[in-house]
């Protein structure tokens, strides 16, 4: 892989697992205001922490880069169920629903899933670990 690719899968998988981790968060710890409306944590397993699970643990998985093909391909999946449960009765086009970063969170992830996490993660530290 070339040099800027390998540079821009890195920040891209880091930043998306950086942020996705904070969604979780909010789910399951009530960081940054908790979940609307009343900005508690969720309940144990409602919807919402199961989704907090995922985001949270499947974030941090992306961001270090370890498991990341499954992890990304699960992630990208609990994306397209969230769009379709809970943004797309909202309307038909995502602007519409508020589903947009559900929308683009579940092709970055689906991207992470196909091509990996890079030579620059756990995956690829321990791929070359076990080359020798």
């Amino acid at each position: 892989m070339s040099r800027a690719r390998e540079v821009t899968l890195f920040l891209l998988r880091v930043v998306a697992g950086l942020l996705f981790l904070q969604h979780g968060g909010q789910k399951l710890f009530a960081w940054f205001g908790g979940m609307p409306p009343d900005g508690a944590a969720a309940t144990a397993f409602t919807l919402a922490w199961c989704g907090g699970i995922l985001e949270f643990f499947g974030g941090l998985l992306v961001l270090v880069g370890l498991c990341t093909r499954p992890i990304a391909f699960v992630l990208s999946g609990e994306m397209a169920f969230a769009y379709f449960r809970f943004h797309q009765p909202g309307g038909f086009w995502p602007a519409q629903n508020h589903g947009e970063l559900a929308v683009l969170y579940c092709f970055i992830f689906l991207l992470i899933a196909a091509h990996g996490a890079g030579a620059w993660s756990l995956d690829g530290i321990l791929r070359r670990g076990k080359s020798r």
